[in-house]
């Protein structure tokens, strides 16, 4: 530390007390959302369950949509930590595929044990709820996204990934991906962001129909399914990537 650094002041004891409270709205919330749904949740039934008046809450929580936007915002967190938990879990000199498929799996493993907070993210929309304009909520989602792109793309330039293979896509399609709001640490070429967003379409898909209940006739055997979807979506992503020209510089292909 320089002499011109100072240490953070400690927390007063004020600002202690309103970061306790506010937790404790926050999990009452979540505890809410897990035993009636997202549909059920407003500031009455929180304030209620915490033995509290919902003016005492406005006082934490100026609306409801304040509330909502943090519970999105946590919830998006907790499903990339465990996204990022399930990467970090490949063994050394795991190939990328693995671990693609190990992040996938993460996500999975998130929404089947978190149900109601899933379909707080992804389930039918709040009603009245409008989340803030590239608020903490898209930021969040997009820090969960970013890691997936940096897996599925692992060992690609940006030349290759401007190469891979989109057939059936308009020129119209590709230059409004171009146009799109960059997502993760570096900007995808169209193409590449094309492949993304099939896969996160598939992937997410397969997860909905397990959490909605509609693939139980698989029983134990749905991780099985997915496992091998998720495999063969990897390997045929990045088989549309064209290798690297010999002499180029680059890891380069799938691995």
């Amino acid at each position: 530390m320089s002499a011109d650094e100072q240490p953070a002041a400690p927390p007063t004891l004020r600002e202690r007390r309103r970061a306790a409270a506010t937790r404790e709205i926050l999990d009452a919330a979540e505890l809410h959302i897990a035993e009636h749904g997202p549909a059920a949740l407003s500031m009455r039934a929180v304030a209620r369950g915490l033995g509290m008046t919902v003016q005492a809450l406005y006082h934490y929580f100026p609306s409801r949509d304040d509330l909502v936007t943090v519970l999105i915002a946590e919830a998006y967190d907790a499903l990339a930590r465990a996204v990022q938990v399930a990467v970090d879990s490949a063994a050394p000199g795991d190939p990328a595929v693995e671990r693609v498929v190990l992040a996938t799996e993460g996500y999975r493993r998130w929404a089947i044990t978190h149900p109601e907070r899933f379909q707080l993210l992804y389930g039918t929309p709040l009603r009245y709820y409008a989340a803030p304009v590239e608020g903490p909520t898209t930021l969040a989602m997009r820090r969960m996204g970013e890691i997936f792109e940096r897996e599925i793309f692992d060992g690609f330039t940006a030349e290759q990934l401007a190469a891979a293979r989109t057939p059936g896509l308009s020129a119209a399609l590709l230059a409004h991906f171009g146009g799109l709001p960059q997502t993760g640490a570096t900007a995808l070429p169209p193409p590449a962001t094309a492949l993304v967003m099939s896969a996160w379409g598939h992937m997410h898909g397969l997860v909905v129909l397990e959490v909605f209940g509609h693939t139980a006739f698989l029983g134990d055997h749905q991780a099985e399914i997915f496992r091998m979807a998720m495999r063969n979506l990897v390997e045929d992503i990045r088989g549309r990537i064209p290798a690297l020209a010999p002499g180029e510089d680059g890891a380069g292909g799938p691995s």
